[in-house]
């Protein structure tokens, strides 16, 4: 069989992966596994072993499968340029009082670039990944859709990708189900990747505790910050805490204090070094904006804007709202109140299943909020 040309495979060695490699050689292409190297669990701190796509076990994993198939496998050490972009960016938006999403960092910036990178001195035409999203070309422009399996999709985190990295990308598993792949998976005797653990916490924060990691990465910032007062949404100060970084929006256990009522973080204030504290009701938000734009269905918003369903997190359903475009920003309405809308978080814009774009939230507003004005916005942002 002629080949249909040369692909770069990102393989984490699970089932996903594995399996978008394992598609790509059976339909004809000349697959080139590739594994990334991220991060070193001992370094983090955390007392589990390593898990996910970090681990020597799981770089085992995928040369196995490369080797069984015939087909070259190679690591690729980016601890450095991870370090720099992601852990770099993760600790330096609590420092500045916003919630981090890695995931979608590490998969736009450093993973997509490094691949490409590599495809390149690698003579790879293409590169694909295990992402549950699917990918077209229409109006000479790269589509991201959500993918078949809706409990699986991904296609929020891709938001991120470049028309010029898109255009290379394949994504195989799009339109298959998660049960359909353990079936293939089966099929073809890789019965270990079905039985494999998946991992989902932030590779580098193997406890899930952020607070503690941020601790022992920046080690003077614990007593930067203590001793800044919880206020409620009226002003009134109702207690002392450990320090605005330490605290995200929505956050309901682990205040460290009890209000007698049932309490939420409302609001961080960086300035102030303040955490707003409230009710559930008061996390209700009707819009926001959002900044540090990627389009990918359109190249800009039309002038009397767009109806869309837009998420503000991974799990989101996601809320109808229309989005108008200022400049290099977008304004969004929503027709019914969100909340716990976390300045930092990924806000990703939708049309039926397709991506029209994202970007990185800045901050939300209520109706008749000083807010809801662009210029005011843009002189109260700083």
């Amino acid at each position: 069989m002629e080949s249909k040309g040369r692909v770069l495979v990102a393989m984490s060695g699970g089932i996903d992966s594995s399996v978008a490699a394992v598609l790509l050689h059976e339909q004809g292409y000349e697959v080139i596994g590739m594994t990334m190297k991220t991060w070193d669990y001992a370094s983090s701190g955390g007392d589990k072993k390593e898990t996910g796509c970090c681990s020597l076990d799981s770089i085992n994993d995928a040369r196995h499968i490369a080797v069984s198939l015939g087909f070259p496998h190679y690591i690729l050490d980016i601890r450095e340029e991870f370090g720099d972009s992601v852990i770099d960016y993760f600790t330096q938006e609590y420092v500045d009082g916003r919630t981090p999403n890695p995931c979608v960092m590490c998969n736009t910036h450093i993973k997509w670039d490094a691949l490409l990178r590599r495809a390149d001195q690698l003579g790879c035409e293409f590169i694909a990944t295990g992402h549950y999203a699917q990918i077209r070309q229409e109006n000479g422009r790269y589509v991201i859709s959500k993918g078949v399996d809706t409990l699986k999709d991904q296609s929020y985190v891709l938001w991120g990708v470049s028309q010029s990295s898109l255009a290379r990308t394949i994504l195989p598993l799009g339109g298959l189900t998660k049960a359909r792949i353990r079936e293939m998976a089966t099929e073809r005797g890789f019965v270990d990747l079905v039985n494999k653990s998946e991992s989902y916490e932030i590779c580098f924060v193997p406890d899930n505790d952020y607070r503690g990691f941020l601790k022992r990465r920046l080690p003077e910032l614990e007593e930067q910050v203590a001793g800044g007062n919880f206020v409620d949404v009226a002003g009134k100060v109702i207690g002392k805490h450990e320090g605005y970084p330490f605290y995200t929006v929505g956050q309901r256990k682990g205040l460290g204090k009890a209000f007698g009522f049932p309490a939420y973080v409302i609001e961080i204030r960086k300035e102030t070094n303040e955490v707003v504290i409230g009710q559930i009701e008061d996390l209700n938000r009707t819009g926001m904006w959002v900044g540090q734009l990627n389009m990918q269905k359109y190249a800009e918003i039309p002038t009397e804007g767009l109806e869309t369903l837009t998420k503000v997190r991974y799990k989101d359903a996601g809320t109808d709202a229309i989005i108008h475009q200022f400049a290099d920003k977008i304004k969004v309405d929503f027709h019914d109140a969100v909340s716990g809308i976390a300045p930092g978080q990924a806000a990703v814009f939708y049309e039926g299943n397709d991506v029209v774009g994202g970007g990185w939230i800045l901050k939300s507003y209520q109706k008749g909020s000083v807010f809801e004005n662009y210029q005011s916005f843009e002189v109260n942002k700083a």
